[in-house]
């Protein structure tokens, strides 16, 4: 439950440091206090919108923050959260708070700790419920009735197996309209890709021949120039003329002379062996010349077939991807494409068997479902009317109509198939008839503002022991509802308090009577700036709350309080 809150520069609220208790806590005041403007603090701290509007004027920031005590099953869900995100602090106790600067950013953190604001949400969803006047309306929302209902099954467990099992079909009948597609398009796609392999077939291209080849093409194109040049250099160094001897002979002769210069004067025999190194490597090279001459090709058919060759791999890569690699990876694919197409029958006739076992698996799970539902659903209209009754709407019925939808691919049904989705195939509306004899209607187009304010207490009543929501806050619930039946909505709040930690925001002395705990918020002005308040109130204090609440201050509207009060402990206690 909520423990502390803690609220600055915050609309028209300066500094508010605020304590609560278990059970019922009452907040009043008159309009435009800022009651209201507490419970906006709230739920900008569990993840709310953050308005920069709500930064009071000139203050740099406007900050928030609540620390909760974690009591019941939401220790575990909460506890689990914060170790996964490293967050966990005590596992009593969690710190939320949230700052909002004026040129918008806003700044959530847990526990001290800068965190994403998603991360509010998700603790916020287990540790208190808003229902204030838009919240209300959520009774409207017709999508919002089957997650009531089932929270009242107590079908989790069961909805979660359906899942499972949903999630297998979903992902079936994706592969399946994957193959059927590929099946419509298989003559024309098969006849394209058997071009394709073959062409890259028949070619037949090996990685890093189009450059090998590349190299031949060269030496072919300029054997003429190559063998000149090769034959020039090898008259240089081995053959010379009787003007110009050879390089060798030439050098032959000097490496003579070093050798007999190297036995008469030993120090230069390192000389004379280097030389006689160098003599052997231009043998060497002459050798290789000729034989580099002997290999040149004069080939205009070799070179022929070359540039054919280069011709149809550039053929290759300009249709396949611009590279031989490319074009060997894309013969690939198109090859386990055609495996694909051929296989495709039998793998489809495969996942229909599949489909059939799971709708009927689905078609079954979601029986179940339904059937807990329906049976879930008179205890809750039960439940509903009687709380009604004492909402002085004796004579109002209600029931949960159920509905499903035709669907030729949905799950089999009897001889039937109906549509169906992740939360089972039932369409589910709550209905109303608030008065005798006109029948049952859905609760969107009956229920006014003060009917849908008492159903919604009444709901809340009935789910109490399935709601696992620690603390519960109602803005204005006493909306259209006057004092005559004040007194039971205010018995109806404080029961509800018994499991929960729930906060009132009202204008009725009745309902205001029942409260364990009694805040008043007043609105003042200080040095030209409006500012909020909060008081807690007991004994004279709370009396006098009362009376004014009840109109002008004097005997009647003082005694009254003091019956109100009176009337409200003898309930509490019995």
């Amino acid at each position: 439950m909520l423990k502390e809150l803690r609220i600055e520069n915050f609309a028209i609220i300066d500094k508010l440091e605020l304590n609560f208790g278990s059970g019922l806590v009452i907040l009043t005041g008159e309009t435009g206090a800022g009651k209201s403007i507490i419970l906006d603090a709230v739920e900008i701290l569990i993840g709310g919108r953050a308005d920069t509007s709500v930064v009071r004027a000139s203050a740099s920031r406007a900050i928030v923050e609540g620390t909760f005590y974690l009591s019941g099953n939401e220790r575990i869900a909460v506890n689990n959260i914060l170790k996964a995100e490293d967050l966990l602090d005590d596992e009593k106790y969690v710190t939320l708070s949230r700052e909002v600067k004026p040129e918008g950013r806003s700044i959530a953190r847990v526990n001290g700790r800068t965190v994403n604001v998603s991360l509010l949400k998700t603790l916020g969803a287990y540790l208190i419920d808003i229902h204030g006047q838009s919240e209300h309306l959520s009774l409207l929302d017709t999508r919002a009735h089957l997650g009531l209902l089932d929270r009242y099954a107590n079908i989790d467990s069961a909805l979660s197996t359906y899942r499972t099992t949903y999630k297998e079909l979903i992902t079936l009948r994706s592969e399946l309209d994957k193959l059927r597609r590929l099946q419509r398009d298989a003559e024309q796609r098969v006849d394209l890709l058997s071009y394709q392999t073959e062409e890259i077939e028949t070619v037949n291209p090996k990685l890093g021949e189009d450059e090998t080849l590349k190299e031949e093409r060269d030496r072919l194109a300029n054997a003429e120039a190559l063998a000149s040049h090769a034959q020039e250099a090898l008259a240089v160094l081995d053959e010379g003329t009787p003007e110009s001897p050879a390089v060798t002979d030439s050098f032959g002769e000097a490496t003579q002379h070093l050798a007999t210069l190297a036995k008469i004067d030993a120090s230069q025999a390192e000389i004379a062996e280097r030389s006689g190194v160098f003599l052997e490597n231009l043998a060497d090279l002459a050798r290789d010349l000729r034989a580099y001459l002997e290999n040149i090709e004069f080939s205009p058919s070799r070179l022929e077939d070359v540039e054919e060759r280069l011709d149809s791999l550039q053929s290759l890569k300009r249709k396949y991807g611009g590279s031989l690699e490319a074009v060997i990876a894309y013969e690939a694919d198109a090859s386990r494409e055609l495996e694909s197409i051929s296989t495709a029958s039998e793998r489809m006739d495969e996942l229909e068997q599949g489909e059939k076992v799971l709708l009927k698996t689905l078609a079954e799970q979601g029986k179940k479902l339904s059937d807990t539902r329906k049976a879930a659903s008179e205890k809750l209209s039960k439940g509903i009317v009687a709380e009604l009754a004492d909402l002085r709407m004796a004579a109002a019925n209600f029931a949960v109509d159920f509905k499903t939808l035709p669907d030729k691919n949905g799950l089999p049904l009897g001889d039937e198939r109906i549509s169906f989705g992740d939360n089972g195939f039932d369409q589910v509306e709550f209905m109303l008839a608030p008065n005798p004899g006109e029948g049952l209607k859905p609760l969107v187009k009956v229920a006014s503002g003060g009917e849908t304010s008492r159903m919604m207490l009444a709901l809340k009543n009935v789910l109490a022991r399935a709601d696992e929501v620690p603390s519960l806050i109602f803005d204005e619930i006493d909306q259209g509802i006057g004092g005559r039946i004040g007194m039971v909505v205010g018995e109806k709040l404080w029961q509800l308090g018994r499991q929960h930690q729930v906060f009132c925001v009202t204008h009725l002395p009745q309902l205001a009577a029942f409260g364990d705990q009694h805040l008043q918020v007043q609105k003042t002005l200080e040095n030209g700036r409006t500012l909020t308040s909060v008081s807690p109130l007991k004994k004279e204090a709370r009396l006098l709350e009362l009376a004014q609440m009840l109109g002008d201050v004097g005997e009647g509207t003082l005694r009254s309080a003091h019956e109100i009060l009176q009337a409200a402990q003898k309930i509490t206690k019995s």
